[in-house]
């Protein structure tokens, strides 16, 4: 249903099945997939791609121009994949010509409360960001990552896929996959070994990667000699392969 009050330009495409909210704005350039629930008060702008069966909550902004200074007004592009729920207040930008011009989103995300997404970034599945939690540009959050309330992650960090980063964290260097970090600045504090369970890893792979995260973290070895043992737990468990490549693809440095 779409609310009289709704303001719906008249290019934007929407699904049959589509809910909007009175007085929400949603501008030219809009796609938006089945099932989706837009709530009162909640601006959408153009161009934004959104799947399928999302929740977006009132006053949330979504498709913005982006906050870079070097924005000039080029058409970049927001996309949001399916089964997101958007809470009160998140803000997510598009990106920029600097780089793919496109901020992109995956599907099964909670932002919740005020969450912030920047330009250019790309978020995973299954990720949640807690009420305030503030991504800058150019961040890459991987699958089943989990951001702590009032978190603030520096532009062109990388998250590691099912890490975990501690309430009113400041991260200023890439943090690999699997791990729990917490601090201001944060450091690392072992496996996030919770939520590997909860989402079915084998007592096998969790106790070698803690073995993984002991070479990195507890052995005194550099960052080459922790990649070559990392190859050898590989063989133990495949698992290990996501903290390998998250280590070699970082660019900023890991956190230590």
């Amino acid at each position: 249903m779409i609310d009289s009050r709704a303001i719906i330009d008249p290019s934007a495409k929407l699904a049959d099945d589509v809910s909007v909210g009175a007085w929400s704005i949603i501008g030219p350039d809009v796609e938006i997939g089945s099932g989706t629930v837009i709530s009162s008060h909640v601006v959408i702008k153009g161009p934004t791609r959104i799947g399928a069966h999302n929740r977006i909550f009132q006053f949330a902004s979504v498709g913005e121009d982006c906050q870079d200074k070097k924005y000039a007004g080029e058409p970049t592009t927001l996309v949001i994949g399916d089964h997101n729920v958007i809470r009160e207040g998140v803000t997510m930008h598009r990106g920029t010509v600097q780089d793919n011009g496109e901020t992109r989103v995956g599907s099964h995300n909670l932002f919740m409360a005020y969450a912030h997404v920047a330009h250019d970034c790309v978020v995973g599945d299954h990720c949640i960001l807690a009420n305030n939690a503030s991504i800058a540009g150019h961040v890459t959050v991987g699958d089943y990552a989990i951001l702590g309330g009032f978190t603030a992650v520096h532009q062109f960090c990388q998250i590691g896929a099912h890490a975990m980063v501690g309430a009113s964290s400041l991260v200023l260097k890439d943090i690999p996959a699997y791990v729990l970090a917490n601090g201001n600045s944060v450091e690392p504090h072992g496996i996030n070994i919770e939520g590997l369970k909860r989402r079915g890893f084998s007592k096998t792979s969790i106790q070698v990667l803690r073995r993984a995260y002991k070479a990195v973290y507890r052995e005194g070895l550099t960052v080459s000699e922790a990649l070559e043992r990392l190859q050898e737990l590989e063989q133990h468990a495949p698992e290990v392969a996501l903290l390998t490549a998250s280590i070699k693809q970082s660019a900023r440095g890991i956190i230590r």
